[in-house]
């Protein structure tokens, strides 16, 4: 459940930086996917539409990324952390709208949120209820995980895109749209961080508040970093990040002597030492975070 988030919005920066865009915005592209969800999810009582909507909301954040860094040639970092500020400001200052001036949004009740598919198919507290009976968007980040490395690796498209992150140059001779390929791996990456935060408004609390996030989107992108830029790998890497957050819950609810600050600090001591120790020299697709330019004759 924990790492389902991390799954959606992971793979949307494998969609980016394949396309040779760098996307460390993620962070503020799934608050504004949290916040949505949990507005949209609170006033029409339909996660469905609400899931949907956090993903547009993460698109439009994208694709003002993708302006700055595409078409306008702008540092990609910069942009990504204006992003970063933007996003959590932008929400805030709309839930206070939202919400008579809170930083919070009001819960969502508890039959409107994300569904439980296999709910009371197996016998409650046996394995396989454990096992099996998560929110949809668990098995929805999983089914993307195997959409997106199907359309990276077995479409047109997918070749296209991994080719502008490689070589935009020969791309570009081939006949190749660089720049319409980057704005859609852009575009995209908000999509999936959108829907991201959502898992997180609508299936692992039922609101959205300032510090649900916290860090969420710079997990996911370490965990495409930890899975070589690659959809397989980047879900391995969420799947053992999501178990460090699990296990920060399950400690949080014994009788184990640990503060509350450490346990918190798990998953980003987790993060530091997977980057420092297991990345080492590992390097994204060679065009990675180089502005394009089309030479003319």
């Amino acid at each position: 459940m924990y790492a389902a988030p991390l799954i959606f919005t992971s793979l949307g920066g494998v969609m980016s930086e394949n396309a040779g865009v760098v996307n460390i915005g993620l962070e503020g592209m799934m608050t504004m996917g949290a916040f949505v969800g949990a507005t949209v999810g609170y006033f029409t009582k339909n996660p469905w539409l609400a899931f949907l909507a956090a993903g547009l909301a993460g698109g439009i954040m994208a694709l003002l990324h993708a302006i700055a860094s595409v078409s306008l040639a702008a540092d990609q970092v910069i942009s990504g952390v204006a992003i970063n500020f933007l996003g959590p400001g932008l929400a805030l200052f709309l839930s206070r709208i939202f919400f008579d001036g809170a930083t919070h949004t009001l819960p969502i009740d508890l039959n409107h949120k994300m569904p439980r598919p296999l709910n009371g198919v197996f016998a409650k507290g046996s394995f396989l209820d454990a096992l099996f009976n998560h929110y949809a968007t668990v098995y929805l980040a999983f089914l993307l995980a195997l959409i997106v490395w199907f359309v990276l690796y077995k479409t047109k498209i997918g070749l296209r895109i991994r080719a502008v992150g490689e070589h935009p140059r020969a791309a570009d001779t081939l006949g190749v749209n660089v720049f319409k390929v980057k704005y859609l791996g852009v575009i995209i990456s908000g999509i999936f961080a959108g829907f991201g935060g959502a898992a997180m408004s609508l299936a692992i609390v039922s609101n959205f508040r300032a510090s649900l996030v916290a860090g969420q989107g710079f997990i996911a992108l370490a965990a495409m970093i930890f899975g070589k830029w690659t959809p397989q790998g980047s879900l391995a890497a969420c799947i053992f990040f999501g178990f460090a957050q699990g296990l920060v819950v399950y400690l949080g609810g014994t009788n184990i002597p640990v503060s509350s600050q450490i346990l918190a600090m798990i998953p980003y001591i987790i993060t530091i030492l997977v980057l420092m120790g297991f990345v080492g020299g590992v390097s994204g697709p060679s065009a990675n975070g180089i502005p394009y330019e089309k030479q003319e004759g």
